[in-house]
C-alpha cells in the first residue's frame, strides 16, 4: 500500500505542476535535445535541466513511463524561461539501498539416469534449468564429463506466476474469416489464456472460432499518458538541397512541428545539409493478421529470445520486426506471428507452431492404456476342421486379410510398447461384419477407463461404434476410412482423403516446375481431378478422349513439345488406359530423345489399383519416372519387419505394417497423455514403419490425417521423394 500511496502522491504533484505551467506562453517556451547516457534516469535528466520528469514525458510521448528510457534515446527537453542547463559529470546514479538477490532453492529433486547421446545441454533443455544448476547438485560433473549410466539429481524449482494487469473496459470484436484464437491474441497483444478468461463461453476442449462470432476484448486504458497520441520517431539525415517545407510534406506534419521536434534548427540559423533530425515514423497501413498471411507461436515459460530464434529458425531482427512488442520483453503466453513461408520448416497445425515432442522420451509409466480392437475376422464363416478351405478363405477374402494384417501388426506393436515399460490392456472382438452383433457386443461392454477403439473396418459398423463411443467420450480410429457421411466428432480418420493427396501432388509440382509443358489425360470419372489441375496450372492442355474412351492419339502426339520437357498427368481408374498411355509415352520418349534429348515424365494425383495392374509395364513406369502422392510407403528392412518375421515367420504385408503403425502411434500418444483429443492438439506429424499421421480437427466431423508421401519410380523401384 505504501508504494501505491507514493505513486498517488507523485501523480497529484505532477498534476499540480502541470496546472502551474499552463499559463506559460508558447513564445516563452524553449527546447533542447538530450541523448540519454548509460545509467541516466528520467529523474537525473530532469534535475540536470531544472524541469519536472512529467514535462519530459509530455514532450516525448513514446516514452510510456519513467523506466522506459534507454541509452542513446534522443529526448526533447523543455526549458523553463531562461533556465540554464546544469553541467554534471556523467556519473551513474545508484539507489541508496542495495538489493541483495536471495538464491532460490529447489523444491525437490528428480532422479535421472543418463542415456546414450545425452549431453548437459540436452538435459538443461529437458528440465528447464541451466547447466550450472545441474553441476551444482551433481558436483562430480565439475571434474569428469557426463557419461551414460550416471544417475543425476535434477533440481525442480518453483514457478512464479506473473501478475496480470486488470483491464476495466472492453470492446466487442467480430471474428473475421480465417482468424484463429492465436491470430486475434497476437493482434490485440494479449495471451490466449486472457482471451479465454474474457470469453468464458469459448469451449476449453477445442480452439474453434466461427466467422462472425462476437468476442470481448480489452480496450486501451485511459491513463494520463496513453490518452495522448503516441508517436514513434526515427532519425533522418538531411540531404543536399533539401528544404524544411519538403520535409514537412514528406512526413505529413506542419513546419512548426518539425522545428519543435528539432529546436537546433533555429539555434544554428536554419536547416543544414547533414543534420540528423528527429521525425515521426510513418505508420504502416493496418495489416490483416490471419492464417492467410501468418502462422503463430505461443511463448512457453522460461523461454528466451535466443532459444526462440533457434527453435523457430528465424533471425532476431526478423522476429522483432514482426513482433515489435518484444522490445518490452518476452512474456510467457505471448502469441507471436511468423511468416507463412515457415510452414514447411516447422511443425504447424491449424496455423499454430507446435513444440516438437518426442513421444519415446515423453512416456508417463503411470498411464496404462486400455484399447479395444473391432475387426472382421469372420470366425462365423471359417471351418477350422477343413484346413485347406480355411487357408483359401484367409488368402482370398479381403475382410479376413484386413483383419489378420491389422491384428498381427498390433501384436508386434504390443511387444514393442511392452519393452518401453508400458502396460496395456487390449480386448479384441470379431465384428463378423454384422451390425446387430456389434450393437449387442458394445451394449455388454464396460466403457469405464476405455481410452480408444481401433476399428471397425466397415463404414456402417464404424458409424455405430462411433455413435456409442461418443456418449462416453471415447475416440474411434478408422483403419482405412478417409471420411464418413455422418458428422462423427470423435472419429480419427487415419487414411488421407483423395483431395489431400491431390493437393500434395499439385503443391509439389508447383514448387519444382519452371518451363515444362503440362498435359492432362483424364477420363470421364476424373473431371474433379482435371479441374483441380487446371485451377493450379491454367496453362496446362487437356488431351482429347475418343468415343471408345481411349486416348485420341494423333491430337495427343501433337501436344508433346520438342523444346521443353513434357509432364503428363494421367487421371483414371482403368488399368487398360494406364497401360496404353504409359506405352505411348515410352515410345514418345525414344522419338523425342533422338531429336533433342527431350524427356517425358508421368504423374497422377490419384494413385490407385489401376497403376498396379498386370497389364501395366513396370519398366515403362520407371522410364517415365512415374510420380504420385501416397498414404503409405514401402516399409523396407526396419526393426518392425525383423520383429514381425521373427514372430510370424514371414514378411509383413501392407495391412500388417498399417496395423503396427496405427497401434504403436496410438499407444505412444496414450502413454504420453490418456486423452487422445488433447494429445492431438500438441502432437504434430508422427512417422513409423510405413505410415505417417498428422490429425487435424475440423470441429464438426472428426479428425483427419493430412500426412502423406511423395513417391516415384526409379530404376524399377518405388522410392520416397525427399522434399526439403
Amino acid at each position: 500500500m505504501g508504494i501505491m500511496k507514493k505513486k498517488d502522491l507523485i501523480t497529484i504533484s505532477l498534476f499540480v505542476l502541470t496546472l502551474l505551467m499552463v499559463n506559460i506562453s508558447w513564445a516563452q517556451q524553449k527546447f533542447t535535445t538530450h541523448a540519454v547516457k548509460e545509467g541516466e534516469t528520467i529523474y537525473s535528466i530532469a534535475k540536470q535541466y531544472l524541469v519536472t520528469p512529467y514535462s519530459i514525458l509530455q514532450e516525448n510521448p513514446e516514452i510510456k513511463n519513467s523506466n522506459a528510457i534507454k541509452p542513446n534515446t534522443l529526448l526533447i527537453i523543455p526549458l523553463q524561461g531562461n533556465a540554464e542547463v546544469q553541467e554534471q559529470d556523467p556519473k551513474v546514479e545508484k539507489d541508496s539501498t542495495e538489493i541483495t538477490e536471495v538464491p532460490i532453492e529447489p523444491l525437490r529433486f528428480k532422479r535421472h539416469k543418463v542415456r546414450r547421446k545425452e549431453t548437459l545441454f540436452s538435459l538443461s533443455q529437458k528440465y528447464n534449468i541451466t547447466e550450472e544448476q545441474i553441476k551444482k547438485y551433481n558436483t562430480e560433473l565439475y571434474a569428469s564429463p557426463l557419461k551414460k549410466g550416471m544417475v543425476l539429481q535434477m533440481p525442480e524449482y518453483p514457478e512464479f506466476e506473473e501478475i496480470e494487469e486488470v483491464v476495466l473496459e472492453y470492446d466487442t470484436y467480430t471474428v473475421m474469416p480465417k482468424e484463429t484464437r492465436w491470430s486475434i491474441a497476437n493482434k490485440h497483444k494479449i495471451t490466449v489464456d486472457s482471451l479465454l478468461l474474457l470469453n468464458p463461453e469459448l469451449p476449453k476442449n477445442s480452439s474453434y472460432l466461427a466467422a462472425g462470432q462476437k468476442l470481448k476484448l480489452p480496450k486501451a486504458k485511459d491513463d494520463i499518458l496513453k490518452e495522448q497520441k503516441v508517436a514513434i520517431f526515427e532519425s533522418y539525415t538531411v540531404p543536399k538541397a533539401m528544404g524544411i517545407f519538403r520535409i514537412s510534406q514528406n512526413y505529413g506534419i506542419p513546419i512548426d512541428s518539425v522545428i519543435k521536434l528539432n529546436p537546433e534548427i533555429n539555434e544554428i540559423g536554419g536547416l543544414k545539409e547533414g543534420m540528423v533530425l528527429r521525425l515521426p515514423k510513418q505508420k504502416p497501413k493496418d495489416e490483416i493478421v490471419n492464417t492467410d498471411n501468418y502462422i503463430f507461436y505461443q511463448v512457453l515459460p522460461k523461454q528466451t529470445i535466443f532459444r526462440l530464434t533457434q527453435n523457430l529458425k528465424i533471425s532476431r531482427d526478423s522476429l522483432l520486426a514482426l513482433n515489435p512488442e518484444l522490445e518490452n520483453g518476452l512474456k510467457s503466453g505471448m502469441v507471436l506471428k511468423l511468416p507463412k513461408q515457415k510452414t514447411n520448416e516447422l511443425n504447424v497445425k491449424n496455423a499454430l507452431v507446435l513444440n516438437n515432442i518426442n513421444l519415446m522420451d515423453s512416456i508417463n509409466l503411470e498411464n496404462k492404456p486400455k484399447l479395444m480392437l473391432l475387426l472382421p475376422f469372420r470366425l462365423d464363416r471359417i471351418n477350422f476342421k477343413d484346413s485347406e478351405r480355411t487357408k483359401s478363405q484367409v488368402e482370398t477374402r479381403n475382410d479376413i486379410k484386413y483383419a489378420m494384417g491389422i491384428y498381427t501388426g498390433a501384436i508386434v506393436a504390443l511387444d514393442s510398447i511392452k519393452k518401453l515399460g508400458i502396460s496395456v490392456n487390449m480386448k479384441v472382438l470379431d465384428t463378423e461384419r454384422d451390425l446387430d452383433k456389434l450393437k449387442r457386443d458394445l451394449s455388454q461392454e464396460s466403457w469405464s477407463d476405455l481410452d480408444a477403439i481401433l476399428g471397425p473396418v466397415d463404414p456402417r459398423l464404424l458409424n455405430e461404434a462411433a455413435v456409442q463411443a461418443a456418449t462416453h467420450n471415447v475416440p474411434v480410429i478408422a483403419p482405412f476410412a478417409a471420411q464418413s457421411e455422418l458428422s462423427l466428432t470423435n472419429v480419427f480418420y487415419s487414411m488421407p482423403d483423395d483431395s489431400v493427396l491431390r493437393e500434395r501432388m499439385l503443391e509439389h509440382i508447383q514448387s519444382i516446375r519452371t518451363t515444362q509443358n503440362l498435359i492432362i489425360i483424364a477420363d470421364e470419372n476424373n473431371q474433379i481431378a482435371k479441374d483441380s489441375i487446371l485451377r493450379k496450372f491454367p496453362m496446362a492442355r487437356v488431351a482429347k478422349m475418343s468415343q471408345d474412351k481411349s486416348l485420341h492419339l494423333e491430337d495427343f502426339l501433337l501436344m508433346l513439345s520438342e523444346k521443353e520437357e513434357n509432364w503428363v498427368f494421367l487421371e483414371t481408374e482403368k488399368p487398360n488406359l494406364v497401360a496404353s498411355v504409359s506405352s505411348i509415352l515410352n515410345a514418345a520418349i525414344a522419338e523425342l530423345e533422338d531429336r533433342g534429348n527431350i524427356r517425358v515424365k508421368m504423374f497422377t494425383t490419384n494413385y490407385n489399383g489401376a497403376f498396379e495392374g498386370e497389364a501395366v509395364s513396370r519398366p515403362h513406369l520407371s522410364n517415365l519416372q512415374f510420380t504420385f502422392s501416397s498414404a503409405y510407403r514401402e516399409s523396407g528392412s526396419d526393426s518392425f519387419t525383423r520383429a514381425y518375421q521373427k514372430r510370424f515367420g514371414h514378411e509383413p504385408d501392407r495391412y500388417a505394417v498399417r496395423g503396427f503403425d496405427l497401434t504403436f502411434d496410438l499407444l505412444l500418444k496414450l502413454a504420453h497423455k490418456k486423452n487422445l483429443f488433447e494429445t492431438s492438439k500438441i502432437i504434430g506429424q508422427t512417422e513409423y514403419s510405413g505410415n505417417r499421421f498428422n490429425y487435424f480437427n475440423d470441429w464438426t466431423s472428426g479428425f483427419y490425417n493430412r500426412a502423406t508421401y511423395l513417391m516415384h519410380y526409379d530404376q524399377l523401384r518405388i522410392k520416397q521423394i525427399d522434399v526439403q
